[in-house]
């Protein structure tokens, strides 16, 4: 792969050890790894002026259900809380197939780029219809995204006193022999891999204890990490203490569900045991401030948790609970409800920045990624700040206070993926088509 020379930019916010934000540096990329970040860089390669942006590692997003681009504003799930949501929609979700998987991810995947995000996991829990992990993968393959991928799973239906319909569960035997093929097949454990795979059973009301341990077993022996939906709302604490006789961080620890090789999504419930415990056992969280809002389901205690410790980064969610999927807009709400929470001073543009950043490396176990330095990922956004968006301001780099939410340029590994504010790497218009005419199908 020849260099690429990203020169003269007006801030580059690294996110690095230091937090060092350089002004008219250059940054320089050699075979997918940053080279150098200086001034008066110069090389033999491409050339891309950065004169008038601002450069942040590539976003990362850390929770998502990319099917649900196929579900986007359906009636009678717009007003609902968490459970009546699902409920409504379980039945459409039940009528796809690969196509609608493939499709529907490819959406998702490219709307995320657009919004800055160079590094996306996916928790696909259901299958129907001859539906698989490697659908996703494919597109997300094509798209030229790093993804990570979780295996999820339902296998407890409403028969059994769970809350999806039988039609969309599995038996466990058959969840943990995909799991196996698809960590076999797919999860790269190399530093700067493109695919890693995690295991994913969907949430405590749709799977097994037996299923949460057995997957806790196969994931510390495949070396792969863990995920799962956790105390997102009353009606979450409610089933966890009427069906398990404990909140759920209990619930998840007795499991082998806390260390550092898992991550939690959402947690707007955690108490302050909750965040100690993930605090000490350096458990991850996916905060999705937008879904959180969407359904009613609280405000998630970042800022308490920030504080002890917890490794927190950002999640979109489901576009059928957030509507959109735009990360640097997902920033910006999360550091808005913090200070609504807490006050003006509770969380900076920064901060925010950084949690969508580095903090969601982290939360995947991603190190390499999430910040600018030498020898990391040449995952990198360029934000253009001479636009109407930040117009006037005094400080072009609180990008979530007054910036662009759409890239100019996006690289993943080196390799541009947006140029000029459009995806390069597929026919994005005749996605949309697809999409459309899928989506209609399944409202007929």
């Amino acid at each position: 792969m020849p260099e690429t020379l990203i020169r003269n930019a007006h801030t580059i916010l690294t996110m690095d050890d230091d937090r060092r934000e350089l002004s008219g540096a250059d940054l320089l990329i050699r075979d997918g790894v940053i080279a150098d970040i200086d001034h008066g860089l110069s090389t033999s390669g491409e050339i891309v002026e950065a004169s008038g942006c601002v450069v942040t590692p590539g976003l990362v997003n850390t929770h998502h259900h990319l099917y649900q681009t196929l579900t986007r504003a359906v009636p009678g799930g717009q007003d609902a809380l968490l459970f009546g949501w699902l409920k409504t929609l379980y039945p459409i979700w039940s009528r796809f197939g690969p196509e609608e998987m493939r499709v529907s991810a490819l959406i998702g995947l490219a709307e995320l780029a657009l919004s800055g995000c160079t590094l996306s996991s996916d928790h696909l829990y259901l299958y129907p219809n001859g539906a698989r992990l490697d659908d996703t993968i494919d597109a997300a393959q094509e798209l030229g995204l790093r993804f990570h991928p979780t295996r999820g799973a339902m296998s407890i239906g409403e028969s059994a006193g769970g809350l999806p319909p039988d039609a969309l569960v599995e038996k466990e035997d058959s969840i943990l022999a995909d799991m196996t093929r698809v960590v076999d097949r797919f999860h790269d454990p190399r530093e700067g891999a493109m695919i890693r795979v995690g295991l994913a059973p969907c949430s405590p009301f749709s799977v097994s204890r037996e299923l949460m341990r057995d997957t806790a077993l196969m994931a510390r022996d495949k070396g792969v990490m863990l995920h799962t939906h956790l105390a997102e709302n009353d009606e979450d604490i409610a089933y966890s203490e009427a069906q398990f006789g404990c909140r759920p961080g209990q619930y998840a620890e007795d499991l082998g569900w806390t260390g550092p090789d898992v991550w939690h999504a959402h947690c707007v419930k955690l108490d302050r045991q909750e965040i100690d415990l993930f605090a000490r056992t350096r458990t991850g969280v996916a905060h999705c401030p937008c879904s959180n809002c969407r359904l009613g389901s609280g405000i998630a205690p970042i800022r308490a948790m920030r504080d002890a410790g917890v490794t927190v980064g950002l999640g979109v969610d489901g576009s059928a609970s957030n509507d959109s999927g735009n990360l640097i807009s997902e920033a910006r709400q999360a550091m808005l409800l913090q200070r609504v929470a807490n006050g003006a001073d509770t969380m900076s543009a920064r901060e925010a920045l950084e949690i969508a950043t580095r903090g969601g490396a982290d939360t995947l176990g991603r190190p390499d990624c999430g910040r600018l330095a030498s020898g990391k990922r040449a995952d990198i956004a360029l934000w253009d700040v001479t636009g109407i968006h930040s117009a006037g301001s005094w400080d072009p780099a609180a990008l979530l206070l007054a910036g662009p939410t759409t890239v100019r340029h996006l690289f993943v590994e080196g390799r541009q993926i947006v140029r000029d504010g459009q995806i390069i790497t597929i026919d994005l218009p005749r996605t949309i088509e697809t999409q459309n005419r899928l989506a209609r199908a399944l409202q007929a």
